[in-house]
């Protein structure tokens, strides 16, 4: 049994200490998952970048028993609703007051099984609403995307629409895979949702594409003007010929008339 000065030192161990930030595990299985975990937190992030009450983190270990560090686990990505989205080192349930509403799982040779099981049992009992898998490799899952929804404290599959899709209730958005990678769908405004730096280079190609397009417009201007001018100085060439030959045709009308005039005159 813990003596008082004992557990008066328990209480004072520093919480970064009590609850480790890290865990010892790689944060991704391959290239390819850090590639698409990458990218689906910036497109979370992208989507929710305009309400401050949504946190989206990844790898990061969520404690989920106060007192007890040994409750913990890392969900490859997660949304919060109505926390903030400050940094925060560690996910504590009881300081946060809540669970996440959506939580995915890349699942890898190592981590499938326990997906599937011991991780889904976990974020069953937490009552996470949302519980998605997806296998970058296409591998170990039975689908490369499976999605499933908390129903009476109980996990049920979500069937994918015709195109695939599996919808999020939590988040209103919808997962397809998409070239051969997961992709986020944005159900409300029927276009792929993207991350901030595609946006960005879309919005440059498309303000280039537009520079191009005005650029060839004012060449095509300058060269209707400059062929306006050059008809003008053709007709005004044209006109200085034509006034030419009427000068050369009446000077010789007068020639001949001179001529005929002495040829009379002798006659």
């Amino acid at each position: 049994m813990a003596t008082k000065t004992e557990k008066e030192k328990l209480s004072y161990v520093p919480t970064d200490a009590l609850y480790p930030e890290e865990d010892g595990e790689p944060m991704a299985a391959s290239d390819l998952h850090r590639h698409q975990l990458f990218r689906t937190l910036s497109t979370l992030e992208a989507h929710f970048s305009q309400d401050p009450t949504v946190y989206i983190s990844g790898d990061i270990l969520m404690y989920y028993v106060q007192g007890d560090p040994r409750k913990s686990i890392a969900p490859d990505v997660l949304v919060s609703f109505g926390i903030g989205m400050k940094k925060r080192r560690t996910y504590l349930v009881w300081e946060e007051g809540k669970v996440p509403e959506f939580v995915m799982e890349f699942s890898s040779k190592n981590t499938y099984h326990d997906d599937l099981t011991k991780k889904m049992d976990i974020y069953a009992s937490l009552e996470v609403h949302d519980y998605f898998l997806y296998d970058a490799e296409g591998l170990y899952l039975p689908s490369q995307l499976i999605g499933f929804e908390l129903v009476d404290g109980n996990y049920v599959p979500i069937l994918p629409d015709e195109n695939g899709a599996i919808r999020s209730s939590s988040l209103g958005l919808d997962f397809r895979i998409r070239d051969g990678e997961i992709a986020v769908f944005d159900p409300v405004t029927g276009t792929w949702v993207q991350t901030r730096a595609e946006a960005e280079a879309i919005r440059a190609d498309t303000a280039e594409a537009r520079a191009e397009q005005e650029a060839n417009a004012r060449q095509k201007e300058t060269t209707r003007a400059n062929t306006a001018e050059a008809r003008a100085e053709q007709e005004a060439t044209r006109a200085e010929q034509e006034a030419t030959r009427a000068d050369t045709a009446e000077a010789e009308v007068a020639q001949l008339r001179e001529q005929l005039a002495r040829l009379q005159a002798r006659s």
